[in-house]
């Protein structure tokens, strides 16, 4: 099936007739979402954490010392991302490595009494930062988005 090309001479740009339009598609939108989530939370976090490091340090104060492989599935990080977000809050004093006792092969993170401290004292700004995320949308529109998106995952 071929496609037709249309040129609008008005703005001499060409239109393809079968009607895709980038800004109506659902990845190019959630893209610019998160692009302004990220603006957000760069904005209003501080402590120089990236989002990925601030969902590693939440959710290991949410579960406690786990392994690596489980906090990269916790935070939706595959294998190599999550690595070099361990490796660099390592770096920070953040979080610590130990051997799992009940495997020796695999080793556990945890958060240090900084990395805790620093997660405790910025789950307000956490909060803020969905809230603000979320502010062009009334009350009752928040909770039908946040549903729909886990229907999506």
């Amino acid at each position: 099936m071929s496609k037709k090309k249309v040129t609008d001479k008005r703005r001499g740009k060409s239109k393809s007739t079968s009607h895709y339009l980038l800004d109506a598609q659902v990845g190019f939108v959630l893209r610019q979402v998160l692009q302004r989530h990220a603006t957000i939370f760069v904005g209003r976090m501080g402590e120089d954490l990236t989002m990925t490091q601030w969902a590693a340090l939440s959710k290991l104060l949410e579960l406690g010392p786990c392994s690596q492989n489980l906090l990269g599935r916790h935070t939706a990080m595959d294998a190599a991302t999550i690595k070099g977000v361990v490796e660099r809050l390592v770096k920070r004093g953040l979080l610590e490595t130990s051997p799992d006792p009940e495997d020796g092969r695999r080793l556990l993170v945890a958060l240090t009494p900084e990395g805790a401290a620093l997660a405790e004292r910025s789950i307000p700004v956490a909060h803020e930062i969905t809230k603000a995320t979320l502010s062009p949308l009334a009350k009752e529109e928040r909770t039908l988005f946040l549903s729909l998106l886990e229907r999506l995952k």
